[in-house]
């Protein structure tokens, strides 16, 4: 398990950061601790948890970065429960010696592993700042201690050097360039792919996309590839990079060696391929027609699924996504029951997606204008347009001050929190 601990000065950008993931669905709140609970059935805002900090912000005597921001992070092959991401906080905030802290704990399930976020303070109730001496080595510490309490797989030294898994590109932080690099060498390098198309699924998840570039130039034929980064919809930001920009392994000719290679690897590896079915066979059968379900069954078991639809809304693609193995997967190529019509058909009228047409011809989306045509690189058309994203929303921690004025916010007449912990779970998603 690999932690990420971030010192921050706005309360309500962090709070803002996690509150869209679960508007999007791609989290939900786990419980709270010294956090005022919310009247009723009614789901936790941003402006009702700022109550819960208030009184600690404003003692705050002088520490300029008071807010804390935790994500712990367990190896994708390791199924972690309700109960135990609860159990792993708690010990992991009692450890640290942010136990009696108030703190809110949301579970994400994002970019193929579900992980979990921590928003508490640095300073206590009387305004002082709670000790950060030493924090990395005792964070390692706590996590190979919680490792072998709930028999989690062991970061290697190496996982820890190199720092938090790979993170969705975010076009607001700057460094663009970098950030794409940090994700896309990796990918290049490390993942086993068999087509353009699967290549580009996986780097969706981190908010990037590529196209192939076909033309002439100077007398001279060109063929490369480039690079852009992409909101949440999966438009285009930004400037594109060409594939030189991040070294041979991010270009075509490396791509297609890695293509080779990988449909050797998995020939002789088919239990992988086994198993990757047998655990989509098993989120479809309990997720039914729930669409929303069945890909947070698939997220517990580490595999991301991306559907592509057309302008119509019918899901014409399925990628899997294996995260533990670094495997992806075309639906079709695992077996006719994963194929896009088995999915259009079962989550018909969920998201637009609409029902299987008796039309013989099968709506297309249109291409992007620097798409040169349906490529046939591989035997595969490399057209790609994501419809279901795990992305990361805008970070928006610097847009806001400590204590942004929020339209219906807390009034000054709140109760103080309880001192006693308090735990209140809520269901996966938005609430209704």
């Amino acid at each position: 398990m690999i932690t990420k601990i971030s010192h921050g000065g706005s309360l309500y950008g962090v709070l803002a950061y996690n509150q869209i993931k679960v508007d999007e669905l791609h989290a939900d709140v786990l419980f709270g601790n010294r956090i005022i609970e919310p009247p009723g059935d009614n789901p936790y805002t941003i402006e009702h948890i700022s109550r819960s900090f208030g009184d600690y912000l404003t003692a705050n005597r002088k520490t300029e970065k008071p807010i804390l921001h935790i994500s712990l992070n367990p190896d994708p092959k390791d199924c972690v429960t309700e109960e135990q991401f609860i159990k792993l906080a708690e010990q992991y905030m009692q450890r640290m010696g942010f136990g009696d802290q108030p703190y809110i704990v949301y579970r994400h399930n994002d970019i193929g592993r579900e992980h979990i976020h921590i928003v508490s303070v640095r300073v206590d109730e009387t305004g002082r700042a709670i000790s950060d001496s030493y924090e990395h080595e005792r964070s390692m510490k706590v996590c190979r201690e919680l490792e072998q309490q709930f028999n989690l797989t062991p970061a290697t030294k190496k996982e820890w050097k190199e720092g938090l898994p790979l993170s969705p590109v975010d076009y607001d932080s700057g460094n663009l360039k970098g950030q794409l690099a940090g994700v896309i060498r990796p990918i290049a390098r490390e993942w086993r792919f068999q087509s353009l198309g699967e290549y580009r699924a996986v780097l969706s998840l981190y908010g990037i996309t590529v196209d192939e570039v076909k033309g002439e130039y100077g007398g001279r034929e060109y063929h490369g590839l480039s690079y852009s980064a992409t909101d949440k919809d999966g438009n285009k930001i930004g400037k594109p990079f060409k594939s030189s920009v991040f070294g041979k392994e991010a270009g075509i000719a490396a791509l297609e060696k890695r293509m080779q290679t990988a449909a050797a690897w998995m020939k002789k590896h088919k239990d992988v391929t086994a198993s990757t079915a047998d655990k989509i066979t098993a989120a479809m059968q309990i997720a039914g027609r729930d669409r929303a379900l069945f890909e947070r069954e698939l997220m517990r078991q580490g595999i991301g699924v991306v559907f592509r639809t057309n302008e119509a809304g019918r899901i014409y693609g399925a990628t899997f996504i294996n995260h533990a193995d670094k495997t992806v997967f075309n639906g079709s190529r695992l077996g006719k029951e994963f194929s896009a019509n088995v999915f259009n058909d079962l989550f018909a009228g969920q998201d637009g997606i609409h029902p299987q047409q008796q039309s013989a011809e099968v709506e297309r989306p249109v291409q992007q204008q620097e798409h040169t045509g349906a490529s046939q690189w591989n035997g595969h058309d490399t057209e790609y347009h994501p419809d279901h994203k795990d992305n990361t929303a805008q970070n928006v921690a610097n847009a806001f001050s400590l204590f942004a004025p929020v339209q219906g916010g807390a009034s000054g007449d709140q109760p103080a929190p309880p001192q006693r912990k308090k735990k209140k779970r809520r269901r996966y998603g938005r609430q209704q």
